[in-house]
């Protein structure tokens, strides 16, 4: 699956009929950090950040957790 730009990803979310605060929740996020990983404040470079970029399909990877993100 080739990887979102941050435009990308909240496009993705509007298709789906999604909040950010919503799609956070479902996936165990931050609504906070989700919020400001798809702002570009903070990167996903690693924690819950990297987890947010992975799960919206920013950033390749696995959350961390095991699970891999992007849906």
């Amino acid at each position: 699956m080739p990887l979102r730009t941050l435009s990308q990803a909240k496009a993705w979310l509007d298709e789906r009929g999604k909040s950010v605060q919503e799609f956070a929740r479902e996936h165990g996020l931050c609504p906070s950090t989700t919020y400001q990983v798809l702002s570009g404040h903070k990167k996903g470079i690693r924690g819950k950040s990297h987890a947010a970029a992975v799960c919206l399909g920013i950033k390749a990877g696995t959350r961390g957790d095991g699970e891999t993100g992007g849906g």
